[in-house]
């Protein structure tokens, strides 16, 4: 390429989720009471988890981080997309928009592997194995496999990261809601077969790799429930599994129509319902399918209320 046809490109414009101005006002209410529900969601069941002494096991230790990753990707996007909504030009400087995919990349490939310790191993060891649950669920383990999670989503968002840097881009317009790696190489002038590559190598086969295992695993967990005699016992069963399973195939379906899709049929509009759920929408599903739904954490969140009326 010659020299003289490389722009520097110091920041970059969000077109947003829409151009339509009556919209943005809905977006901007309906996004915001996402957020909200997400931040009191998250928040309140790492409270719970932290004053509980009877949720001070392992399963509710992953719980927590779970909690803790999406509070955090939801904050990398939704409060700059909130103010898009709201202000006509809707800038971002290079390093910012680099700093957005870091975090996020970090955060959402922390879950993903979060998803994978919590489905795969922890509930397959406590329904499958429950006599060994306290001996493979040791807590030193548990930090590893927590530490591990965050070491693996800080490799990907890095290589993704580094790839980004090495690029020259020659339009400024992301049409996009965040700085997302689709969007960005197609505003490249450089080659970008390589990030390609790494889209694929990295995130599209750790989404597809980590999915394998989690549905794997509850094939084995199912085959556990049957033998279960009571039949009560087998229909919640079954249900907390579905209502398990329905959320990880969101999860890593959506991320997986983002990410493993050759850039021929790539499509913004279509990215970018999908994006809305794995950014906003997952976040705030999380606490009501795995924590507000179990026993312990209703009763949990029963006598903290119980203690507040008490202390007023």
């Amino acid at each position: 390429m010659a020299e003289e046809n490389i722009t520097v490109v110091t920041g970059f414009i969000l077109l947003g989720l829409t151009s339509h101005a009556e919209l943005k006002v809905a977006l901007f209410v309906l996004f915001l009471v996402i957020y909200a529900i997400t931040l009191v969601g998250n928040l309140g069941i790492i409270f719970l988890i932290q004053i509980t002494p009877k949720l001070h096991t392992p399963m509710y230790f992953f719980l927590s981080w779970l909690s803790f990753v999406d509070t955090c990707y939801s904050s990398v996007i939704a409060p700059r997309t909130l103010i898009n909504f709201l202000v006509v030009r809707k800038t971002i400087s290079f390093s910012a928009c680099i700093g957005q995919h870091l975090f996020f990349g970090l955060f959402i490939t922390t879950e993903g592997f979060l998803l994978l310790v919590m489905m795969a191993y922890d509930r397959y060891v406590a329904i499958v194995s429950p006599l060994l649950y306290t001996v493979a669920m040791s807590k030193r383990k548990c930090v590893v496999l927590v530490t591990g999670s965050f070491i693996g989503g800080m490799i990907n968002s890095l290589t993704h990261t580094v790839g980004l840097e090495r690029l020259y881009f020659c339009g400024s317009k992301v049409d996009h809601f965040f700085c997302d790696v689709p969007p960005l190489l197609k505003l490249s002038c450089s080659d970008t077969s390589m990030n390609e590559l790494l889209l694929l190598t990295f995130s599209g086969v750790i989404a597809m790799v980590t999915f394998l295992i989690v549905i794997i695993s509850y094939i084995f967990i199912a085959f556990a429930i049957l033998r279960i005699r009571s039949a009560s016992g087998k229909q919640k069963a079954f249900s907390t599994c579905a209502s398990h399973l329905t959320a990880v195939t969101i999860f890593y379906g959506t991320l997986s129509f983002s990410y493993i899709q050759p850039s021929s049929q790539y499509s913004v509009e279509q990215e970018k319902v999908v994006s809305v759920f794995y950014t906003l929408v997952i976040p705030v599903l999380n606490p009501l399918i795995y924590s507000l739904r179990n026993k312990d954490v209703k009763e949990a969140v029963k006598r903290a209320i119980e203690m507040k009326h008490f202390l007023c």
